[in-house]
């Protein structure tokens, strides 16, 4: 990017790596297909990247990361991809929780909650009662979030303030904007993805699937956030 040398300001790089992450891990079908294997399978393969990747997040110094598991579109999909998620995220959050906590990770969950079943809802917020003293990182899990959804929602109980005020209706409005938005699988969109909060976020597109995101691909997106220069509008 070049600078406008004329003005006399010279434009801060962004910092080698960015404090808050968020990906658009997308993907995990065609992975599957690829590899002969069934939708949950390739959802499965996604889950263990999200906790990879979540450890290499920690080991670089991130503090929050941000994935998007379940979108308010996803509920679309077939009865059996959905009920397949949903066992998923039931199994994982029972299993996981422990280790995570041990590893100092805060789980979030960012999206609405009342078409989740009762009794996912309910390990939801005990995966974040257990971790929530945790202060390594931050790990918001997007379940039934959609971008537009979350404004609307806000708006509905706005009643003026300016702009913070708005932004503590949001659902997580403990979340940090992120610096660098990911998108995985080649497609270069946010599919309704944390709209408000990447007003001025970098963007990366990587060509991987999902699941092959390993951590040398995840350096690179970091690194190309690291060659940028923010500018959030000035010069």
């Amino acid at each position: 990017m070049v600078s406008d040398a004329s003005s006399g300001d010279v434009p801060e790089p962004a910092p080698a790596v960015p404090q808050y992450v968020a990906i658009i891990t997308d993907g995990n079908g065609r992975w599957a297909q690829q590899h002969g294997k069934s939708v949950a399978a390739g959802h499965q393969a996604g889950a263990d990247v999200v906790k990879a990747r979540l450890r290499d997040a920690a080991r670089l110094g991130i503090r929050e990361l941000t994935v998007y598991s379940f979108s308010t579109e996803n509920w679309s999909r077939s009865a059996e991809e959905v009920t397949a998620l949903m066992r998923m995220f039931h199994e994982r959050i029972l299993s996981e929780t422990p280790e995570l906590k041990e590893q100092g990770v805060r789980m979030r969950f960012i999206g609405r909650r009342d078409r989740v079943a009762g009794a996912l809802l309910e390990q939801m917020d005990w995966a974040e009662a257990e971790t929530a003293g945790c202060e390594r990182i931050t790990l918001f899990v997007a379940f039934d979030y959609g971008g537009r959804q979350e404004i609307l929602d806000a708006a509905a109980r706005y009643t003026g303030g300016g702009e913070d005020t708005f932004r503590s209706l949001l659902y997580a409005p403990d979340m940090h904007d992120p610096d660098l938005v990911i998108r995985t699988s080649g497609e270069e969109r946010l599919s309704n993805f944390l709209l408000w909060q990447s007003a001025y976020s970098e963007l990366v597109f990587a060509p991987e699937l999902w699941p092959d995101f390993t951590t040398e691909a995840f350096e690179r997106a970091l690194g190309a956030y690291g060659q940028r220069a923010r500018r959030f509008g000035g010069r």
